[in-house]
């Protein structure tokens, strides 16, 4: 627990309401080094907090959605959506159109989104940036 709270992207990571320490320490181990994302899309990609679309001729499959990484973003999502007003104004957005777990998925992606920013930009969570 010391090493961690002295660890800079976990320290980072912890500025954003819904994610603690060990939420931010199994994000930390899941991504590893953030440079090896070129962009945010593949930390989307690699976390599977995108759908998967298979298509062939007329037909398009949307398929589920799959990854550990997603698992701790969600649950991260499911607090940050109870104390950050810019995480729950998003999710509610969804949520006047979708059910709940689309929506919750949805805010967890957008959370990494900022994730990936914040480790890149080594800066603290600013929702208002």
């Amino acid at each position: 627990m010391e090493m961690a709270s002295r660890d800079e992207d976990v320290s980072l990571l912890i500025t954003m309401l819904g994610i603690g320490i060990y939420s931010a320490m199994l994000i930390k181990a899941e991504i590893a080094d953030i440079s090896r994302f070129q962009h945010h899309t593949n930390l989307v990609s690699y976390a599977g907090l995108n759908p998967s679309i298979k298509s062939s001729g007329d037909s398009i499959y949307h398929g589920r959605i799959t990854k550990q990484l997603r698992w701790i973003l969600v649950q991260c999502a499911n607090v940050a959506i109870r104390n950050d007003e810019y995480i729950r104004n998003f999710y509610e957005r969804i949520k006047a159109r979708k059910e709940h777990n689309v929506a919750i998925v949805a805010t967890a992606r957008k959370m990494l989104v900022c994730v990936y920013y914040m480790l890149t930009r080594r800066d603290a969570y600013n929702p208002y940036r």
